[in-house]
């Protein structure tokens, strides 16, 4: 936990390590941070709404909001990011329609609605995946990025119950939809 709390601090993020829990019924929340800023190039972003992350899950999310998402930004829209906003990461529950834990069970997910810039625009997964052009094409760009970076990404394009968010899960797998 050291070695990935020193990394995250290395990313420029404001983080709390939090203590180790265990809910019972599969759920727990080890070796977690509550991620409070996460370190661009040359400033800081919010991040809204989320709860425990699993610290290497925060490692990666850290890597992607500045490499992947900024920088996106500023080269497609022409700002950078100011804000990313979440549906949040750790919830006790089993994926959607079936008996196994979700990876949210064990912070090591997190559901991202949108993305707001300097300039004051918002551009969420929902109005944004099929809208103007340069939306269009910064949300499927951030979404390649994260493809890079985490186990299981998925997208409006997987399945209804995503229409509204990315999930982007840690792990060693390369699914991405």
């Amino acid at each position: 936990m050291r070695q990935c709390n020193a990394e995250l601090g290395q990313t420029g993020s404001r983080f709390a390590p939090l203590p180790d829990k265990f809910y019972g019924a599969g759920c727990s929340t080890t070796n977690s941070v509550r991620l409070e800023r996460v370190g661009g190039d040359h400033t800081e972003f919010t991040v809204t709404n989320l709860g425990a992350v699993a610290c290497p899950l925060a490692n990666s999310f850290a890597g992607w909001a500045r490499y992947g998402v900024d920088r996106a930004a500023q080269q497609i829209l022409g700002s950078p990011l100011q804000r990313i906003e979440t549906m949040g990461s750790f919830a006790c529950r089993n994926v959607a329609g079936s008996a196994r834990r979700s990876a949210h069970a064990r912070a090591e997910a997190i559901d991202v609605a949108a993305f707001v810039l300097a300039d004051g625009r918002r551009i969420s997964v929902q109005s944004g995946w099929n809208a103007s052009r340069d939306e269009r094409e910064f949300l499927r760009v951030i979404h390649r990025s994260a493809c890079k970076r985490f186990g299981t990404v998925l997208g409006p394009d997987y399945n209804r119950a995503h229409e509204d968010h990315f999930h982007l899960e840690y792990g060693s797998g390369n699914y991405c939809r």
